[in-house]
C-alpha cells in the first residue's frame, strides 16, 4: 500500500479551555489545552497546548502565554491560526495528496464576523476546505441523540467559555440561547471569593484545581440531614496557596466545598437562566417531548458535582449527563464530517 494518501478529514472542537482533534476513521487524536506561548519581540510561536499551559503565569518578560479564544470565540486571530496550524500539521501526514478537509464547531450564538474569522483561520492554517457546525448540534450528534426524528430533544453544552442550550428537532436547531458564561467564569468566581473573603490572591490554575477537586453546585447538608436522606454527600476541603493581599507574602489557607458552592452559585444561576429562557420559547408540541426525555448535558462544566441535581431542582425537568460529556462535541463534529451529505444543510462552508 502506498504511503501517499489523497486527503484527511479533520474535526476540531475549538474550545476556550481545550482543543480536541478528531480524525475521520481514526477517532480522537489530540486533547490539549487551548494555550499558545509566543515571543514578545517577533511574535514567533514557542509552544502550543500542554507545554504552553505549563507556562501560564510563569513567563519572563520576553515570552507571553495566553488563551487565544475567549468566551468560545476568537480573541487573538494570529495565535488561533498558529494553534490550528500546529494541530492540523500534527495529524495530517506530509504525504497527503491534497490538503485536509476541516470541520470546526462554533457557538450557535456567535456572529457572522466571528464565524468568518474561524473559517479564515482554518484555511490559512492549511485546510483545503473548511466547514462550521453549531456546537449544540455537534454535541447532540456526539451524545447519540436521534436529531433527525420529528420530536424535540434538548441539549445543554457548557464548556470553558460559553454555555449553549438548544432544542433540536428534524436535524436542526429550533430554539437556542447562548451565554458566554461557563467554566472560566466559575474559576473567576472562586478567585474573587478567595480574594474577598480570605484576602488571598490565587492564580487561574489554582482556582481550576479547586473547582475540579472540591467544586460542587450544592453545599453539603448537615450530618443529621445526610443520615435521614441516606446521602453520602460530605463536606470536603483543600489547601489553597497564593499571595496575601495585605502583606504581599505567600500564604496558604483551607477552603471548603460549601464555600465554593456559595462562590459559584451566581454563575450557575446565569447558566440556569439561559436554560429557562429556551424552555419558555419552545412550541407546545416540543415541550411535551422535553418533559418525557429530559435535558441532556455535555461539556466539561457539566461534570461539576451536583450541577445536574441543582438544574433539575430549578427547572423542574429531569437532567442527565451524556456519555463521555467532554468528548461529545468533538465526536459529533467528527460524525458530521464523516456524513456530510446528511448534515450538509446545517453547515457553513468556505
Amino acid at each position: 500500500m502506498s504511503k501517499f494518501q489523497f486527503s484527511k478529514r479533520i474535526a476540531i472542537d475549538l474550545g476556550t479551555a481545550n482543543t480536541l482533534v478528531w480524525v475521520a476513521g481514526e477517532g480522537l487524536i489530540i486533547n490539549e489545552p487551548s494555550v499558545v506561548a509566543s515571543s514578545v519581540d517577533d511574535g514567533r510561536v514557542v509552544a502550543v497546548g500542554m507545554q504552553a499551559r505549563q507556562m501560564l503565569g510563569r513567563t519572563p518578560e520576553s515570552l507571553t502565554a495566553s488563551r487565544p479564544l475567549k468566551d468560545g470565540v476568537i480573541a487573538d486571530y494570529e495565535a488561533t491560526r498558529a494553534m490550528l496550524s500546529y494541530f492540523i500539521n500534527r495529524v495530517a501526514s506530509p504525504f497527503l495528496f491534497w490538503k485536509p478537509e476541516v470541520m470546526i464547531c462554533v457557538p450557535a450564538g456567535c456572529t457572522q464576523v466571528e464565524r468568518r474569522a474561524v473559517l479564515d483561520a482554518a484555511l490559512s492554517a492549511g485546510a483545503r476546505v473548511a466547514y462550521l457546525i453549531d456546537e449544540p448540534l455537534a454535541a447532540a450528534i456526539g451524545a447519540r441523540i436521534p436529531i433527525a426524528a420529528a420530536s424535540g430533544n434538548m441539549i445543554v453544552d457548557s464548556g470553558g467559555g460559553a454555555t449553549e442550550a438548544a432544542i433540536i428537532s428534524l436535524g436542526g436547531v429550533v430554539v437556542h440561547k447562548s451565554v458566554r458564561v461557563a467554566g472560566n467564569r466559575i474559576d473567576e468566581a472562586i478567585q474573587n471569593y478567595v480574594r474577598r473573603r480570605h484576602n488571598l490572591i490565587i492564580g487561574d490554575q489554582m482556582a481550576e484545581e479547586v473547582k475540579i477537586k472540591i467544586g460542587t453546585a450544592l453545599p453539603a447538608p448537615p450530618a443529621q440531614a445526610r443520615q435521614a436522606s441516606g446521602t453520602n454527600h460530605k463536606e470536603e476541603s483543600m489547601e489553597v496557596s497564593g499571595r496575601d493581599q495585605v502583606s504581599g507574602l505567600p500564604r496558604t489557607i483551607t477552603i471548603s466545598s460549601s464555600e465554593v458552592a456559595e462562590a459559584i452559585r451566581p454563575v450557575l444561576n446565569l447558566i440556569i437562566g439561559a436554560i429557562k429562557a429556551v424552555l419558555e420559547d419552545i412550541p407546545p408540541e416540543l415541550a411535551s417531548d422535553i418533559i418525557d426525555k429530559g435535558i441532556t448535558m455535555s461539556g466539561g462544566t457539566s461534570l461539576l458535582a451536583g450541577f445536574d441535581k441543582l438544574m433539575t431542582q430549578e427547572v423542574g425537568v429531569p437532567v442527565h449527563l451524556a456519555q463521555d460529556p467532554l468528548l461529545c462535541v468533538a465526536r459529533g463534529t467528527g460524525l458530521a464530517l464523516e456524513n456530510l451529505d446528511t448534515y450538509r444543510r446545517s453547515l457553513t462552508k468556505k
